[in-house]
């Protein structure tokens, strides 16, 4: 693991001069917050050693490096999933890439489906804390103990701090800040009415394929973490609609804007602080 991470980030780090203190992970449908980013240099993920590369649609798969609202990020366009066919050490392999970069937190948005009836398409939820449904640990097999303890504290698993910047931010913007708890499925098959109702019923808010993977990786290393939801269906008892990808990406880009908003303005005050 640490040989492949140092030779990622010597190529990496020989084809750029930015050193990034944030890492932004785009979900689906949100590429868009890159065309508000002064770019200086886009590496395709095809060319970087030991990354993946995605297979879904609605993630492009290119590591940017640039500027956002005057600070400084490393920004995903496009992640990796488990149903994909990668191991989750694979899924979570370029967050070490990015920690080792030198970023101080990392932000993450993803798409997800609403199972509190309080919610509407389009909302944005802060991630308060997850309930964890996939089958594996990205930490399973040997430690790495220059990486992070073997057993990692979860007491805190997204920042508090971060939060609150989101909270208000989002109100100055105009616009409420949902919040919730993530589940995180495995997938790749949509939820059915039965599962949407245990979901609820256990104290889910809302449920995705992604983060939770990511999320595990980033506190092993003492990172911490920001993680924005994009409601993009809604699953309650009454209201059980047929679910695609095409939807979620339509919808995503619904909420694009106050997520590139609300993205832009922590930055603005992380830069403050």
């Amino acid at each position: 693991m640490l040989n492949k991470i140092n030779e990622t980030l010597e190529y990496i780090t020989a084809r750029t001069r930015i050193r990034p203190t944030t890492g932004i992970i785009l979900g689906t449908g949100l590429g868009g917050l890159t065309e508000h980013i002064e770019i200086s240099q886009t590496i395709p993920y095809t060319d970087i050693p030991n990354f993946p590369t995605p297979t879904v649609e609605g993630h492009s798969g290119n590591l940017i490096f640039g500027k956002l609202n005057k600070h400084r990020v490393v920004v995903m366009q496009g992640r990796f999933h488990y149903y994909e066919g990668y191991s989750m050490q694979e899924v979570t392999f370029p967050i070490r890439v990015l920690k080792g970069l030198g970023i101080h937190q990392l932000m993450i948005s993803n798409a997800a489906g609403g199972i509190n009836p309080d919610f509407i398409i389009g909302d944005l939820m802060a991630i308060t804390d997850h309930i964890n449904l996939f089958p594996e640990n990205p930490l399973r097999g040997p430690n790495e103990d220059k990486l992070g303890l073997r057993f990692p504290d979860m007491s805190e698993p997204y920042s508090k701090k971060l939060l609150g910047i989101a909270e208000a931010t989002a109100q100055n913007l105009g616009f409420k800040l949902q919040n919730g708890i993530y589940m995180g499925n495995p997938g790749p098959s949509f939820e059915t009415p039965a599962e949407y109702t245990f979901y609820r019923t256990i104290g889910g808010s809302a449920v995705g394929m992604s983060t939770v993977p990511e999320v595990i990786v980033a506190r092993h290393m003492d990172l911490p973490v920001l993680a924005v939801s994009v409601i993009t269906n809604i699953a309650v008892p009454g209201n059980f609609q047929k679910n695609s990808h095409v939807d979620v990406q339509d919808a995503a880009k619904l909420a694009e804007k106050n997520l590139v908003n609300l993205f832009s303005e922590i930055l603005g005050v992380l830069n403050k602080s």
